[in-house]
């Protein structure tokens, strides 16, 4: 009898998490390897941030809470989306996750039958598809290229939806390209769904605050109140706050659908931290000068990569709006061999043959849904991306 499920058949690892873990395994080994794979802020978190957990488990805040998350941190969230969105929600509207990655799985498990569509724009994020395929859903992968700035246009969202969708899945800005719509691109996009009164948009808002440039994001609630009824707006802490460990991400949506994913997550993780959730309380209430003092750090990071990249033979580098990676083309650099006799046939071809012979640590683009490229990330020292970057011009001049 087979051990395995096979609904796990229909999924892979995550890519990213893969190539952090043998990134780790090569420097306890004594490699010389800069990593450049994980999505992880380099920052602490803020120190209110931490005072405020300690409070917590100095205040005895250590037993279970709702399922949904504290009253006091709903409330938080209601705030924080009226303040940065101009969204108005209930707390009844907010249920809090163990990251943004459950508040994902959660409501897709929720509501995805077997067969029902969910459109994807590509490049994305690696767990989308997985998520879908496991809750026996379709992705519909549509690929949207540098010469649209890796975004969806009105015409490709209307030429995917069929009577089989769901959803529609939006990342903004995008993890792995940057990529990040204003309000009129948006627009655009909601006018299609507006048209269509069965199709349900999950927005992904998770690297909002991390935006350059002046350029700032919308979401879709706040260019379309009209898709209330149907519309998941996720955040979390993660990213802005740097705050990956500690595991909260959130979400408003209609009262139906919290219930549904209350439910689920209820036989599943129950309630995420008490001590995390009181944390985050401080982080979205307290003062935000942190996410200024970052965004002035990415934004001197993303400059300088994008223009050694853009130095190196065969790479083609686009600047991104917002989040903290790159999604440079390597279009020039395919069918050449290495200095250790690598055939670059393909973008894995290429991120292996970077790590093994110049050690720097990257994610191949075909694990973003888009082959033909690679992901950095520069959410780490200048010197650290200085020297990368130097070693990936190194190898691409090296290629022959």
């Amino acid at each position: 009898m087979k051990l395995v499920a096979e609904r796990l058949d229909r999924i892979a690892p995550s890519q990213t998490i893969t190539i952090t873990g043998k990134t780790r395994a090569l420097k306890a080994a004594g490699r010389d390897v800069i990593g450049l794979s994980s999505g992880e802020p380099d920052f602490d978190t803020p120190q209110n941030v931490k005072d405020a957990a300690i409070k917590a488990i100095m205040d005895g805040k250590t037993k279970y809470t709702d399922v949904a998350g504290t009253p006091e941190l709903r409330k938080a969230v209601c705030e924080k989306f009226k303040r940065d969105n101009n969204v108005e929600y209930k707390p009844e509207e907010i249920i809090i996750a163990t990251g943004g990655k459950q508040v994902i799985f959660n409501a897709l498990l929720a509501t995805i039958d077997k067969g029902d569509e969910a459109i994807i724009p590509t490049p994305c994020w690696v767990s989308y598809p997985d998520i879908v395929e496991l809750a026996e859903g379709t992705p519909v992968l549509v690929p949207c290229g540098p010469n649209a700035g890796f975004k969806m246009t009105a015409e490709q969202l209307e030429a995917a939806i069929t009577p089989k969708t769901k959803w529609l899945i939006i990342n903004n800005p995008c993890n792995p390209t940057g990529a990040a719509y204003n309000k009129e691109e948006l627009k655009a996009l909601t006018d299609v769904l507006m048209k269509h009164p069965d199709v349900w948009v999950f927005t992904d808002d998770i690297y909002e605050k991390l935006a350059y440039d002046g350029f700032k994001p919308a979401t879709v609630l706040e260019v379309e109140p009209g898709l209330r009824n149907r519309t998941v707006t996720m955040n979390g802490c993660s990213k802005a706050y740097a705050m990956t460990g500690w595991r909260i991400g959130f979400a408003g949506a209609p009262v139906e659908l919290i219930k549904a994913m209350d439910k689920l997550q209820g036989q599943s993780t129950s309630n995420t931290s008490s001590i995390s959730q009181a944390a985050a309380v401080e982080a979205l209430i307290g003062p935000q000068e942190s996410i200024d003092a970052m965004v002035v750090v990415y934004k001197r990071r993303r400059d300088m990569v994008v223009d050694m990249l853009n130095q190196a033979a065969g790479i083609h580098c686009h600047k991104p709006e917002g989040a903290f990676y790159v999604f440079p083309s390597i279009a020039g650099c395919i069918g050449k061999t290495s200095k250790g006799g690598r055939k670059i046939e393909s973008d894995k071809d290429f991120v292996e043959a970077l790590l093994d012979e110049n050690g720097v640590a990257a994610v191949h683009g075909s694990a973003f849904m888009f082959p033909g490229h690679f992901r950095i990330s520069y959410a780490t020292s200048d010197e650290a991306l200085k020297e990368a970057c130097t070693r990936i011009q190194a190898f691409c001049a090296g290629l022959s």
